[in-house]
């Protein structure tokens, strides 16, 4: 992989960076076309159970779309991965950012792209393409609503404002703020975490809420239901080691 993005195994987690400090990690369309071949690298391998995605260094995740290079996009425009590589795929395994500083235009998108966003404190996420008539096409007019509701979503995406990470926090924008530092760290310790679940039940949970968002409550339900039945061996199997006495007390539980 090109030194712009990276990619490496730790463990059971699949990490990607984006390798361009010097421009906040702001991803031009060839750096877009790398994104989109780590994606593809992580979704074919079996033992990569979770993604992480993270910027290179401290002071930025990703800036969004390079707009200094905004010509590289024109192939990237009808792709049907996305302009920023992978941001119209679903994927079928558990994602997580690891943001550090600015979380801004595109690279927001990419951060609501993931299942989970943890970051280090003093990061700030927002909109401010909205001061340059850049529209959002990497799914931040869809994800940010189903994430932390239409009307705190159409607060930033109409306004652009910069938000701290404590107040992203509290509206369920960020998952998790952790110190200086230490955002990879956590990402990765949850990332290990989710590997050690019985993979095939919570995969079955995680695609039951993920395309339940788009169904009628009783559409949700029957997709829940479908989706519990495709794993029942599993949890019969899990219940007779709690009632063995395994997990008893809250051993294990939690990330």
């Amino acid at each position: 992989m090109s030194e712009q993005v990276l990619y490496e195994r730790r463990g059971a987690a699949a990490l990607i960076t984006i390798n361009r400090p010097e421009r906040r990690n702001a991803i031009d369309g060839p750096t877009a076309e790398l994104l989109k071949a780590a994606y593809e690298r992580f979704a074919a391998d079996d033992e990569a159970r979770v993604l992480v995605i993270t910027g290179s260094g401290d002071l930025a995740f990703c800036a969004g779309a390079d707009l200094k290079a905004i010509e590289t996009f024109g192939p990237r425009l009808a792709d049907p991965g996305g302009p920023l590589g992978f941001s119209r795929i679903t994927p079928s395994k558990p994602t997580i950012a690891a943001i550090s500083g600015w979380c801004l235009a595109g690279g927001l998108e990419l951060a609501l792209w993931c299942d989970l966003r943890i970051a280090a404190e003093g990061s700030t996420v927002g909109f401010p393409e909205r001061r340059w008539g850049v529209p959002l096409i990497d799914g931040g007019t869809q994800r940010m609503p189903r994430i932390i509701g239409l009307g705190r979503a159409l607060d930033l995406i109409l306004t652009g404002r910069m938000v701290a990470a404590e107040e992203a926090l509290a509206m369920g924008l960020i998952n998790q703020i952790v110190p200086a530092g230490e955002h990879l760290d956590r990402a990765l310790e949850i990332a290990e975490a989710l590997a050690r679940f019985p993979q095939e039940t919570m995969l079955a949970d995680r695609a039951a809420a993920i395309e339940g968002i788009g169904m009628t409550f009783a559409e949700g339900l029957e997709r829940e239901a479908e989706a519990g039945m495709e794993v029942f061996a599993v949890a019969v199997e899990g219940a007779g080691r709690f009632a063995a006495g395994e997990g008893r007390g809250g051993a294990g539980a939690g990330v």
